[in-house]
């Protein structure tokens, strides 16, 4: 089922939401070389308890972080631990946050120190994937349409769109119906209608679209091993288009 939020969900979904934006602000200046990614998630734990809400993520299915650190050629489900950023690498930050029973859910990748430019053109290309499935948010339209247009983008700035993830409702579970994928057909699937809230999260690899999973049964990596990248923002769709809830 699809749920349409109230004004007061909608409030509740937005305070998540800027909560999920400002631990994003905050980890930003410690994105750099010697940091481990452990490091990153005692310091996001932290902030978000000190805002008020929980991490979404943490025990979620048994995944034992706060945040989901996804570097180099690692798409999602990264899980915090001791290896430590170095210059060159790109990392993806998946964060979280419930704020009074409701989620706010935000992903963003992010250099660490100097970068070659082919990872430069996949960080800017996969953004601005993100933010074409966005211009088709707005009631009547389909899910399909928000697919069409981040797979037609990303197919023409030559990038492996990965379809076994998928974008999501957000609510008062991290993940509800329906479904966001990252490719699709015009015109089919859900109605887009006011009040719903979902997730827009492209995952483009920067070679093959093919995937496979680690043994820790979490971390999902390029199966060529070329690096990826991952941008999403919770929203909430309204009268004439949408609001981001998790910042700009």
């Amino acid at each position: 089922m699809i749920n349409i939020r109230s004004q007061r969900e909608v409030e509740l979904l937005r305070q998540a939401g800027k909560i999920v934006y400002l631990t994003h602000q905050y980890l930003k200046p410690f994105i750099k070389e010697g940091i481990t990614t452990k490091e990153l998630d005692k310091k996001a734990e932290k902030f978000i308890l000190s805002q008020g809400a929980t991490p979404s993520f943490k025990g979620y299915d048994g995944f034992p972080a706060t945040l989901c650190t996804s570097i180099n050629d690692e798409i999602v489900h990264g899980i915090p631990g001791n290896r430590k950023l170095v210059n060159g690498d790109i990392i993806s930050i998946d964060i979280g946050a419930c704020y009074k029973g409701y989620h706010g859910d935000s992903a963003w990748s992010y250099p660490v120190g100097k970068i070659n430019e082919d990872k430069e053109y996949l960080l800017e290309h996969t953004r601005c994937a993100l933010y074409e499935g966005l211009k088709q948010v707005k009631p009547g339209n389909h899910i399909g349409d928000i697919g069409y247009a981040i797979e037609k983008y990303a197919k023409s700035h030559q990038l492996g769109v990965v379809k076994e993830l998928v974008g999501h409702g957000v609510g008062c579970s991290i993940h509800e119906d329906p479904e966001v994928p990252n490719y699709g057909i015009p015109h089919t699937g859900p109605v887009l209608k006011e009040g719903m809230v979902i997730a827009i999260e492209p995952m483009l690899n920067l070679g093959s679209a093919e995937i496979c999973i680690l043994d820790d049964d979490w971390t999902i990596v390029s199966e060529d091993e070329s690096p990826s990248a991952h941008y999403e923002h919770t929203i909430v769709v309204t009268k004439t288009g949408y609001e981001i809830l998790t910042g700009e």
